[in-house]
């Protein structure tokens, strides 16, 4: 059975995951068109929103961890802008 993640670890790991996203080194021959490269962002930064999926709707979120998680989907939307755009 897998180990339940509290929601602040969750949160914590989806920021260094974004964080992770932007460190992908961009390939030298292709730059940013190099679909392994994009494959790698997008991934990661899907691995970032699903720990963070469910948070908001489970009845023991605070407000204030409802707030954290919104601002981190603003964040990987961002990241993916900034990184692929």
């Amino acid at each position: 059975m897998a180990k339940l993640i509290p929601a602040a670890e969750r949160i914590i790991r989806a920021r260094k995951l974004i964080q992770k996203a932007r460190e992908i080194p961009v390939p030298p021959e292709s730059g940013r068109n190099d679909f392994s490269y994009i494959a790698n962002v997008r991934d990661t930064l899907r691995q970032a929103r699903d720990l963070i999926k469910f948070i908001s709707m489970t009845p023991s979120a605070s407000v204030e961890i409802k707030d954290e998680v919104k601002k981190i989907y603003q964040e990987i939307e961002q990241a993916d802008r900034e990184i692929l755009g």
